[in-house]
């Protein structure tokens, strides 16, 4: 199952971004209100980086609360790593484990169309072996 069938698959293809520009204090509490762990950081329209909740705990712990002020663009993880709608969720899953990451932008064409955590990479690995699984039951049954 390639990134694309997985894209297609969620309820909502909305993705929650902020702009480099945004005070990380009001980028938290986008984290805090969503109740999720990172975000896209655009730069006119393209993918510029990854703020996350390591960002901040990383920036706090360097230069304490005043740092909450400063522009995500200035704490995010950069460069974003990014995948394409084609790629493997198996490499996909490697790639986050190797690099140690938790989300990639999904990018096509220079245009971001999707974003992914391993999270949601690992429920769909589980859920196409569960299917694989019921299959067979379903098969040993009837033969």
């Amino acid at each position: 199952m390639d990134i694309a069938h997985l894209l297609t698959r969620r309820a909502s293809s909305e993705v929650i971004t902020c702009d480099a520009d945004m005070p990380m204090r009001a980028a938290l509490s986008i984290l805090a209100t969503r109740r999720i762990g990172a975000l896209p950081v655009m730069r006119h329209g393209e993918v510029a980086g990854i703020f996350s909740e390591r960002d901040v705990i990383y920036c706090l712990e360097r230069e304490g609360e005043a740092s909450l002020n400063k522009p995500v663009g200035e704490v995010m993880t950069a460069p974003a790593i990014t995948i394409e709608p084609s790629t493997r969720i198996e490499d996909a899953l490697e790639m986050m484990t190797r690099r140690r990451i938790r989300h990639l932008p999904v990018v096509q064409n220079g245009a971001m169309c999707g974003f992914v955590s391993i999270g949601d990479l690992v429920k769909a690995q589980v859920d196409a072996i569960a299917g694989e699984a019921e299959a067979m039951r379903v098969y040993i049954q009837t033969a």
